[in-house]
């Protein structure tokens, strides 16, 4: 019992201690880790220290709760976090609002990613002025961590983010791509710089080896059209090239054009789900009457439609057909099987109200954007 009392007393002394450079909280906290280890004795219960210091901090809760945090949804994402001792949700939260952010997105973020508390305001600083190299103002930071907790918080290796920019930017990728690499792929940036040369090592093998003459633009042609594929292993990227050449018996100028252009979208993918999907979209395309020369066509033209699982776009191409659309309709425009069913039934309900003819005018109004769409069906004509 009087390692139970002894151990409250260091989690309730949390008092949201601001995790500066200082010696002074240093101090602190190896004062508290003595007292802690005097209560520890050889008689110690091993059992009862475990349980006590598995408790939420009461302390940093409180403080969490006054910030508005959804502590339910924090507990749920990083439960460890509201066990610790030490967090800093007062300086974080200061730190914040001091750049911009509204107290309610500071709660938003927080909940979503609790890890947050637990930066330096020297770190975060370090960080933020990294970041401030890329993008044009603080808000544009504060709305990119709002919605993305993660890219800004997830490691607190600053040195790997600058020599991760250092690195990207001599290649030639501006801050447009810099800035999608940090909201949708941040693991990138805490990959050592080293793995992210061995990717582009292996992109310029792969140009070098079937001919190309610039494997820098290549390289740069691949990354730009696919941010995740710095996050994924050279194996996998490799394979899928391999799968992707041999499937399609592909020249070697064809392999590149290919990578380069759409396929690119294609390679950070399993290797095994591409090749797959592939297998089984062609026996549904053959079962259908078309050629192996059809096929290499769709893919090569409109490669991404390997992300969907073969049972769906198999379920596509069946609804397609039902509908009164032909098998070499659906070959001429691969893109329609990227929309759902329920977007084209609504685009095809439009159209045949106003007497468009499928057969004689072609599916490309099916595939476009929304406000594509839009504006090309009111100057088609009333039936």
């Amino acid at each position: 019992m009087a390692v139970r009392r002894g151990l409250t007393v260091v989690l309730d002394l949390h008092h949201s201690l601001v995790l500066k450079p200082s010696f002074g909280i240093i101090t602190s906290r190896l004062a508290s880790a003595v007292r802690l280890r005097r209560l520890c004795d050889s008689n110690t219960n091993s059992n009862a220290l475990r349980l006590t210091v598995k408790r939420e901090n009461k302390s940093l809760l409180d403080n969490l709760d006054t910030l508005g945090v959804d502590v339910k949804m924090a507990r749920r994402r990083q439960p460890g976090v509201l066990r610790r001792i030490f967090t800093n949700e007062k300086g974080v939260a200061e730190f914040l609002r001091s750049k911009g952010a509204r107290d309610g997105d500071i709660a938003s973020i927080i909940s979503r990613y609790p890890r947050a508390i637990t930066r330096s305001i020297e770190n975060l600083e370090e960080r933020w002025k990294l970041w401030r190299g890329i993008f044009n103002t603080d808000l544009e930071i504060v709305s990119i961590v709002t919605r993305s907790p993660e890219s800004f918080f997830r490691t607190s290796d600053n040195v790997e983010l600058k020599k991760n920019i250092a690195f990207l930017t001599s290649l030639g990728l501006g801050s447009t791509y810099l800035c999608r690499l940090l909201t949708t792929a941040p693991r990138t940036f805490s990959n050592s710089v080293e793995l992210n040369m061995r990717m582009v090592e292996l992109l310029r093998d792969i140009c070098i080896e079937h001919g190309g003459k610039n494997h820098l633009e290549f390289s740069k042609g691949i990354l730009s059209k696919n941010v995740y594929i710095l996050i994924r292993s050279t194996n996998r990227v490799k394979k899928n090239v391999v799968m992707l050449k041999s499937s399609l018996a592909l020249s070697s100028s064809e392999l590149l054009a290919l990578l380069q252009g759409p396929g690119a979208r294609i390679l950070d993918l399993s290797s095994n789900y591409v090749e797959n999907n592939f297998r089984l979209f062609q026996q549904k395309l053959i079962s259908l009457g078309c050629q192996n020369a059809d096929i290499r066509k769709l893919v090569m033209h409109h490669p991404v439609v390997l992300i969907f699982k073969s049972d769906r776009l198999s379920s596509k191409v069946d609804f397609l057909l039902q509908r009164g659309i032909t098998v070499m309709q659906i070959l001429d425009t691969p893109g329609v099987l990227q929309y759902g069913t329920e977007n084209i039934t609504r685009r095809m309900d439009m159209l045949q109200k106003l007497g468009y003819d499928f057969k004689e005018s072609g599916i490309s109004l099916l595939d476009c954007s929304k406000k594509r769409f839009d504006e090309r069906i009111t100057r088609l004509p009333a039936s």
